[in-house]
């Protein structure tokens, strides 16, 4: 089915500054910063220069803004519900804190998740005599629905936590996470969900999904700054101790007479969550300006312009003996590549680097990870490299 042409979204390369001989295929290990979002960074370690000019508004209002934005983007309603994070796995350890995992029960994740998002979990499990249950794929054709199908099956009575990504960092493996929620709210287990390799390029919809947790970090599809990310945490939460108590998160904060009135109360929702000095002058403003542009790109015209940038390379790829998963099980964002019988993997990556494809090596697969600065003379590049490695074998 034809998009309308309204829907349809242009190569944005123009707001980055890449080098024109660079191929950058690679945004799953970090996103560039479009230009205004450098622009609003100096812009904020300027303005320290002379502290009269940070009032005290600006320690509120765009934290506020940030909320607005990040909820908006994936359908989480009271803004109030977000958290400002310094990174993924402080705002896992706010899930692992609050979240009840008694002896006997077991904490499911996937095979390989990425650290961030299980070191927490297997302390609490060895703190508290939980199980911790990992998914495990089988290899060959029909590997995505057949780890779906292994982490639906690992679900059971007596599951307390499943903590998963949305996408899988090292292929782009595409979990179910509506199917997934439905079998967690069949057990009463809680939902985790890290959101750092699709939140920003892949639409997600927390009122379909009904996650309890999701987490953020804005530097990769969010096209943020390191040492920001977000939290949307639902109503297992609400009464919940935070892993900080700062003066931020108490109840009239914003009263900065009058802070020496101590206060017991939090600020509404997961405020009470936020970080220590939240209020970066300088980050803040890059996260905000970032997320306005995804947001007026919009997630589902992203994943669209990489599927439109990529299919025909997918197909002649296959050609010459690269395989990618069913596209029912991975995203256009993200995907890896399984190599052809008897390709060096060295041998590869030394072909794509004198192209001046960047891309990434995880496990057996080539991570490629485009997104709206690449075009066809990235992908040309791309398909230039792995006819010079099979050549080459």
């Amino acid at each position: 089915m034809s998009r309308p042409r309204s829907r349809t979204l242009a190569c944005q390369r123009e707001h980055f500054g890449l080098p024109a001989d660079l191929h950058y295929l690679n945004c799953a290990y970090m996103g560039p910063i479009p230009r205004v979002t450098e622009e609003a960074g100096v812009e904020g370690v300027q303005r320290k220069r002379v502290p009269t000019s940070i009032s005290v508004d600006d320690f509120f209002a765009p934290s506020d803004a940030l909320r607005g934005l990040f909820s908006g983007l994936v359908n989480g309603g009271d803004p109030n519900r977000v958290a400002i994070l310094p990174g993924v796995s402080y705002g896992v350890a706010i899930a692992a804190r609050n979240l009840d995992v008694a002896k006997g029960q077991n904490i499911v994740l996937t095979h390989e998740q990425f650290p961030g998002n299980v070191h927490a979990w297997t302390t609490v499990a060895r703190e508290r005599g939980a199980e911790v249950r990992f998914a495990t794929p089988p290899e060959g054709p029909g590997r995505g629905q057949a780890w779906n199908e292994a982490l639906l099956g690992h679900i059971d009575e007596a599951t307390a936590v499943v903590a998963v990504p949305h996408v899988h960092w090292t292929d782009g493996t595409r979990f179910d996470l509506v199917e997934v929620g439905r079998r967690c709210r069949e057990v009463g287990a809680a939902l985790v969900v890290d959101g750092t390799q699709s939140i920003g390029a892949l639409p997600f919809d927390v009122a379909e999904i009904q996650p309890d947790a999701l987490i953020v970090a804005s530097y990769k599809w969010l096209l943020g700054p390191y040492a920001v990310g977000m939290g949307w945490f639902g109503p297992r939460f609400d009464d919940g101790t935070p892993l900080e108590e700062t003066w931020i998160g108490r109840e009239h904060s914003e009263d900065f007479q009058h802070l020496v009135n101590y206060r017991d109360g939090y600020q509404p929702g997961a405020i009470r969550y936020d970080v220590a000095e939240r209020s970066n002058f300088a980050l803040l403003p890059m996260a905000l300006a970032s997320l306005r542009l995804i947001t007026e790109w919009s997630p589902d015209r992203i994943q669209a312009y990489c599927h439109d940038l990529t299919s025909d390379m997918l197909r002649e790829a296959a050609g010459i003996g690269f395989s990618v998963e069913d596209e029912r099980w991975r995203s256009s964002h993200i995907f890896g590549l399984r190599m052809p019988r008897g390709l060096d993997l060295a041998a590869l990556r030394d072909a794509l680097a004198r192209r001046g494809v960047v891309a990434s090596l995880r496990g057996s697969a080539l991570r490629l990870s485009p997104n709206v600065y690449n075009d066809a003379s990235d992908i040309a590049a791309l398909m230039a490299g792995l006819r010079d490695a099979i050549d080459g074998r």
